[in-house]
């Protein structure tokens, strides 16, 4: 038993966890609970930071095998430099995932920023030894000088200036709280790992419906009558779970890693979902039919694959969205 009440089961030192302790930030959410569950799978005692603990919505968490014994939840707000140095105490690594998603700039900068520092922080003061960063595709393509023919990958970064002008908060967050991080990091002597997710798609394990499922949910409910004429790339949620945990295990690891299967028209992810599903009320007709057809831009994943990933592809991740959406009575299932 460690020193607050997490117990390790004898075996659990078996697999990649060897019988060590993590912390994961906001582990309720959509990655974050993926990154619980598959760090349970592997042997590691696990903590996870909460709002509140004894909350419902975080019995999915308590539910998971492996939870009863090496599964500890923490009471800490980002804000919160005490909260979450008591819950990093003890661990070797931490998984920062937790982050507002919302462009208001009051609830998206300043928490994402200061959070991101108060964790660093805390886990400098903790003694952690490696940080693991969930960042953002918003922190990479939003920049509109790149020229069509580069190719996306760990050394592009949002415009800050573009992203003010254009009131993209969520994105100028994520970018400035990377920034951040990679700075203090190295002030404090924590190793900093980034994994950058694009849109991020597949089975929800926590009770709500986070934002990017509800980007398929709403071409399949009949909330949206046509698609846009825009491009995006596309993961499954597995697939960033264990980019998190090799960019940790992996001593090498370093720098950022972009984490994508392949980018896609909305186009060919409508005729994807209508030809997966044809009994929903997937939209047919583009709401730009003036403007060409948005080019997909190319982009690497070739950093994460180095490491070994194998990356699912994103016609599985729809399906799997959907029918896990099915599974939760969000969609009426059908055969």
């Amino acid at each position: 038993m460690t020193a607050d009440g997490a117990i390790v089961l004898p075996g659990s030192e078996t697999g990649s966890g060897n019988g060590r302790t993590v912390c994961v930030t906001g582990a309720g959410g959509f990655i974050a609970s993926w990154i619980v569950k598959l760090l349970l799978e592997r042997g590691y005692t696990v903590k996870g930071t909460v709002r509140n603990p004894e909350d419902q919505k975080n019995d999915h968490l308590r539910a998971m095998d492996g939870a009863e014994e090496r599964l500890l939840l923490c009471k800490a707000d980002l804000l919160d430099l005490e909260a979450l140095r008591a819950a990093f105490h003890e661990c070797q690594g931490v998984f920062h995932t937790a982050s507002p998603v919302t462009d208001d700039p009051e609830l998206m900068v300043e928490p994402a920023v200061d959070g991101t520092r108060k964790v660093i922080k805390a886990a400098a003061d903790a003694g952690v030894r490696r940080v693991v960063f969930t960042s953002s595709i918003g922190a990479v393509t939003m920049d509109p000088k790149r020229g069509a023919e580069v190719v996306v990958d760990e050394s592009c970064w949002s415009d800050l200036e573009f992203c003010k002008k254009t009131k993209n908060w969520y994105c100028y967050g994520k970018a400035v709280a990377e920034q951040a991080a990679c700075e203090l990091a190295k002030e404090v002597g924590v190793e900093l790992v980034v994994v950058n997710p694009v849109l991020v798609l597949g089975p929800l394990l926590q009770p709500t419906v986070n934002a990017s499922v509800t980007h398929v949910l709403k071409y399949l409910d009949g909330s949206a009558k046509t698609y846009a004429n825009a491009v995006q790339a596309y993961v499954h949620v597995r697939d960033v779970a264990e980019a998190h945990i090799l960019v940790f295990e992996n001593p090498k690891a370093s720098g950022r890693y972009l984490c994508a299967e392949r980018v896609l028209h909305r186009e060919d992810l409508v005729r994807m979902l209508a030809q997966f599903f044809p009994h929903y009320p997937v939209p047919t007709q583009c709401s730009d039919e003036v403007n060409p057809r948005k080019k997909p831009y190319e982009i690497s994943n070739q950093k994460l694959r180095d490491l070994g990933l194998v990356f699912t592809p994103v016609t599985q991740a729809l399906y799997d969205t959907v029918k896990s959406l099915q599974e939760r009575g969000r969609l009426p299932a059908v055969s």
